[in-house]
Parts: structure tokens; C-alpha cells; sequence
């Protein structure tokens, strides 16, 4: 029986790289290795690229061999170096499990394009907008879609907190996990929010506190053709959700509980789940995508955040809203790689 060759990327030089590491490692533990045969690529935070035999927090002393994708679609596939060259590998479809900058932002996809091998998820453009809480805002916004008041910070521009009252949100524009977000209380703690925020991206967002709970919904498949996962829900006991920045989140977080399914009315989780596919479809998404969302006490769904490659970890909501609608992660693998495969 033949095997698909699947290509698993993990690792990467985001402030995401550990989490993109315990992702693959869920990924790989629960692969059907009677269908798929898989190469575990680890990319280190630094941008070196190596094959290894399975992903684990220190796969560095295990990698070997250094490897690229060939940019020509001829070869399809891996090059691999040893002492008396370049091996060639094909690869019939690539996963690519890594978060944030240059996995999730259309940088991975344009090299998979250029290459001519299938990959699970987004394509270059929605990658790039959904990267971009700006971008995202702005195309959601347009489609008729709630949206928290922002404002753009690049270099010389001054706040417009007058606009926004206090409490308001300072995030970098593309990061991840929470890095690099602060919820600010007053004037004076604004510029050493934004000083932070510009760690991770020169371009900053001011936002408005948007007063709700926090609610996600899982998405999976391609137009029209959408599964979608139960609806969570985000408990704080305070400041805001940050688990992937947590010492021990697969304990469970110090500072929220997550409730799958949402303790919500039938009513309101259908429109919560109605709103996170017409996001998805707004957006050009493909694939998969987790849709952070507010619900506001008089009902309206504010968006947050679309993530284009959600955490996998045994801790992450993704998997967790889609086991909760009756997907194991090996069959949530299988129905991502056959429909990559179909791109």
C-alpha cells in the first residue's frame, strides 16, 4: 500500500517556536503511519532547516541532515544534503505546523507555491491578511461584521487615547500568543506598552477594550463546505488570556478556564459558529482556522483575532472544539491532508 509522503514543518524563528514544537509533537503522536509516511522537518530559531526523526523540545541533537523544499516543480519535493550531495525526497503534501511570523504569515505558502507541493491550510493572501489584525479589522469591517475600534501606530504617530478611554489593548499588528499585548489602565503606562508591542512588530495597534466574554469556534474545510467545531468559552480571573506564555499550561492556566461547549444558549452558539464562517469565507481562509471572538452582554459578536495555523498542544482550543464535535486528531488530520491534497 502506498503511503503519502507528508512533510511536517515545526520549530521556527517567531517568539512561537516552542509551541509550534509541543503542536507537532501532538501531531505526530497521533498520525496514521499505516497511510501517511512523515518527515519531520525542524526549523531552528535561527532559520536553519533540518530533518529529524520525530519532533521533541531539544529535536536539535537528534537532526542530521540539512534539507530545503526545491524551488522547481520538477523535483516536488525535499532536497536533503549528505557528504555526497543532495538527495532527492517527494513530498506529497506539506503540514505546516508553525505559528506566527514566517509560518502563518504567507511566508511558508509562498515557498509551497513556488514549489508546486500542497499544503494544509491558508493560501498567500488570506495568510498575509489575517496575519495583520489591521488588515483583518478592515476586511471584516467592510463585510458588515463588528469590529473594536483601532488605531494604527508607526513611527512618529501619536495616540489618540481620547478616542479609546482607559482601559484599551496595545498589540503588535502581526504576532502571536499574546506576545507583546498589554491591557493598559492609564496614560502613563501606555508608552512602555507600545515600547513592547515593538518587540515583535513595528506596527502597533491601539484598541479598544471591547467589554464581553471571550468565545472561539473551530473552523475546518474549504467556500461553502465548512465544519465547524463547538463553541468555547474564556473565564479570567484577570487581565486577559495568555496561556502559551504560562510555565506549565498543559497543568491547565493560572488565570483562565475554558468551557467546551460554552455554557451559551443553542440560539447564540449557532450564531456564534454562523459569524466565524462568514468570517472564514470573508477572509479567503482555507483549510482550517480558530475565529477569537467577543460576545458582548447585549448579544453583538465582536470579532478578535483569526488564527490561520492554531495550536495542536494537548492544551490548545482548536483540537479541543472539534474532539467536542466529534473529530478524534488522527480523522481532524485526515480530512486536513485530503483536502489539501484537493488545492
Amino acid at each position: 500500500m502506498y503511503k503519502i509522503n507528508v512533510a511536517v514543518l515545526f520549530g521556527g524563528c517567531s517568539e512561537e517556536h516552542t509551541v509550534s514544537i509541543k503542536s507537532a509533537m501532538e501531531l505526530a503522536a497521533n498520525m496514521d503511519t499505516e497511510k501517511y509516511q512523515p518527515f519531520y522537518i525542524g526549523i531552528t530559531k535561527s532559520g536553519i532547516w533540518k530533518l529529524c526523526e520525530k519532533p521533541c523540545l531539544d529535536w536539535e541533537r537528534y537532526a542530521k541532515y540539512s534539507v530545503v523544499f526545491s524551488p522547481g516543480r520538477n523535483t516536488h519535493g525535499l532536497l536533503i544534503q549528505k557528504d555526497a550531495g543532495y538527495e532527492t525526497q517527494l513530498i506529497d503534501v506539506v503540514f505546516p505546523m508553525i505559528h506566527g511570523k514566517f509560518g502563518e504569515d504567507g511566508s511558508i505558502q509562498g515557498l509551497l507555491e513556488l514549489s508546486g507541493i500542497p499544503y494544509v491550510g491558508c493560501d498567500i493572501q488570506s495568510s498575509v491578511i489575517c496575519m495583520d489584525k489591521s488588515l483583518a479589522y478592515t476586511t471584516v469591517k467592510n463585510a458588515g461584521i463588528e469590529v473594536p475600534d483601532f488605531q494604527i501606530i508607526q513611527d512618529g504617530d501619536s495616540p489618540e487615547t481620547e478616542r479609546f478611554g482607559f482601559p484599551l489593548f496595545v498589540k503588535p499588528a502581526r504576532s502571536g500568543s499574546s506576545f507583546g499585548v498589554n491591557k493598559v489602565e492609564k496614560a502613563e503606562d501606555l508608552c512602555a506598552a507600545i515600547n513592547e508591542a515593538r518587540q515583535y512588530d513595528r506596527k502597533v495597534l491601539i484598541e479598544q477594550a471591547v467589554s464581553g466574554s471571550e468565545v472561539g469556534c473551530a473552523v475546518l474545510g474549504t467556500g461553502t463546505d465548512l465544519i465547524v467545531g463547538e463553541i468555547d468559552q474564556i473565564s479570567l480571573k484577570h487581565g486577559f488570556f495568555k496561556i502559551h506564555q504560562e510555565a506549565q499550561p498543559e497543568k491547565g492556566s493560572e488565570n483562565a478556564t475554558i468551557q467546551v461547549p460554552a455554557d451559551l444558549p443553542a440560539e447564540v452558539r449557532k450564531r456564534i459558529q454562523e459569524t466565524a464562517k462568514k468570517i472564514f469565507q470573508v477572509l479567503g481562509c482555507r483549510g482550517l482556522a480558530r475565529i477569537d471572538l467577543f460576545l458582548r452582554e447585549d448579544g453583538q459578536i465582536v470579532l478578535n483575532e483569526v488564527n490561520t495555523m492554531p495550536g495542536f498542544t494537548s492544551y490548545s482550543r482548536y483540537p479541543r472544539m472539534m474532539t467536542a464535535a466529534g473529530f478524534t486528531l488522527s480523522e481532524l488530520i485526515d480530512r486536513l491532508i485530503e483536502l489539501a491534497l484537493r488545492r
